[in-house]
Order: structure tokens, then sequence, then C-alpha cells
């Protein structure tokens, strides 16, 4: 199967590219490539693909940032989708697109379901929002795939934060009272290569969340990647109200995942595994660097 990654350095597409290339005939579109800031780009890009499937990895996903790179955001996530998604319609090519939690308000301490009303606290998961819309206009044949809190070995993630601040300091205050399921980007990249095969098989297209298992506070999950590691720092729990920053962050990110695995098969992964997986990965890779720096 022929599939066209738009994306290259982030998080997922480095893990579409690591698992899909085994499997599939991977075209990788980088920005080196095509500029996702440039809708027309996006458009040229896309005409010229000859591929069963596309899958877009390509985000602007700089929360606070996007406050004060509100155009650029809506750009990047919003009209370039637009131009991919019109564009696969028009070849009638596949489509799985990432989103996130963001869409919603974070009320309340029930799942988000797919059917229920978005509403985006910040200027980013408006822009998010408005490439699902886009999407959803240009009746291209499509798996949008809502997900949450995404780590990996490579990028910039909570994890690795972590693992950087607890070396530096000995107690961190860490917010309790937001609550998600952290995903890893391998586990999000094998549910948008089991899409992309689904739908060039006619499998149904549809609006999807998926996210990690169990949910868990942002401070429970250093808990448990300092109790992973060799690091003990102090957690202290603190209200979100206490931890300021530029974009306001949902409370509950809780994402009810049971449809995608209705309609596909998959199943919410269990973050504690993908974590331990993570884990030790960056300690071969340090080990790796440790004997090349001695050699």
């Amino acid at each position: 199967m022929r599939i066209a990654i738009f994306g290259k350095t982030g998080q997922v597409a480095t893990e579409l590219q690591r698992i899909g290339s085994g499997q599939h005939d991977i075209q990788v579109l980088g920005r080196d490539v095509v500029d996702f800031s440039n809708p027309k780009a996006v458009t040229n890009a896309a005409a010229q693909l000859d591929v069963h499937a596309v899958i877009n990895a390509v985000a602007y996903t700089a929360v606070d940032r996007a406050e004060e790179e509100t155009e650029l955001a809506n750009t990047i996530n919003g009209a370039s989708v637009d131009a991919l998604a019109t564009a696969c319609a028009a070849s009638n090519t596949p489509l799985v697109h990432i989103s996130t939690d963001y869409v919603f308000d974070g009320s309340g301490e029930k799942p988000w379901k797919t059917t229920d009303h978005t509403a985006p606290v910040n200027a980013y998961g408006q822009s998010k929002l408005m490439g699902e819309q886009a999407i959803t206009a240009s009746k291209v044949k499509a798996a949008i795939l809502r997900t949450s809190w995404i780590f990996s070995a490579h990028g910039n993630n909570f994890v690795k934060t972590m693992l950087r601040l607890g070396a530096e300091r000995d107690v961190l205050t860490i917010v309790g009272d937001q609550i998600g399921g952290p995903t890893s980007a391998h586990s999000i990249a094998r549910a948008c290569l089991t899409l992309a095969e689904k739908l060039h098989t006619g499998g149904p297209p549809g609006l999807y969340h998926l996210s990690g298992y169990p949910n868990v506070s942002w401070a429970d999950f250093a808990r448990e990647i300092f109790a992973r590691s060799d690091l003990s720092p102090q957690i202290r729990d603190i209200p979100g109200a206490e931890f300021p920053t530029p974009a306001k962050r949902p409370q509950n990110s809780r994402l009810d995942c049971s449809l995608i695995f209705e309609d596909h098969k998959i199943e919410r992964p269990s973050w504690r595994d993908d974590l331990r997986h993570i884990l030790e990965d960056l300690k071969k890779s340090k080990s790796h660097q440790n004997v090349q720096g001695s050699n």
C-alpha cells in the first residue's frame, strides 16, 4: 500500500516512518518539500500524489505561542488542512488527520464523546477545530483522530521535560487537577496506519477518539515517570489556576474511545506500557551516546 505522510520530524511523523516503512511504500513530505504556512503549496503537493491514502501529521502545536501567532496557527491547522482535504477529495484519496482534545472546553468529569459539543478555550484548540470542520466540509473520505497528551522518546513532550527537570531540581510543582490520558506517539502512529488501511479497503470513515489508559493527572503522570527512572524529586500538586500560562488549558481531557474500537477494533493503549518502552529507548540512546563520547 502506498501512503503519503505529511510531516517528517514531529513525534507522530517520526513514529509513522519507523513503523510504516516496514509495512508499506511510504512517501514522506516534510517541511523541506511542502510548507503548511502556504496553503497553495499544500494544494500543489497533494495534487501530484499517486497514493492509496494520506496521513497528515503536520500541526502547529505551540499552545501558548498560538495566542500571539493565531494567524499562523489558523493557516497551518486550518487553511492548509482545508487545502489538503480538498485535494484528497478531488483525487478520491482517503485522509487520516490527527486532532486534539483541546477542541473541548474541559468542563465536567465525564469522558468526551465524539458527538459532544466543541468549544475550544484557546487559540490552538480553535485552529484545530477549523481543520476538522474543513475536512468535514470537503466531503473527503477521512478519519479524524482526536488524541491527547502525546509523548515519545523524541521531540518536546512532558516525559522528556520531567526527566530534565527531575535531574535539575529536588522539588517540582505540577498541576494536579487537569485529568487526561497520556498517549504515546507510537500508539497514535499505529492507529493512523490501521485507519489508513481500513479506509483504503472500504472501512468506515469518521471522527474518532484515542488516548492512553488509565486517565491520570499531570502530577500523577510525573510520579509514574520518576518511579520508573532513577530520579526521585518531591512532587507538589497545585491547581492549574496557580500555574498561569498564556493559553488556558482544559481541566477535563478524558476521551471516550469506544467508537474507534466499535468501527476498527483499535483498543486504548496502556500508557504505562508505552512509557516503559520509551524510557528503555531513552536509556539505550543515552548509553550509546556515552560510548560514542568516550571513543
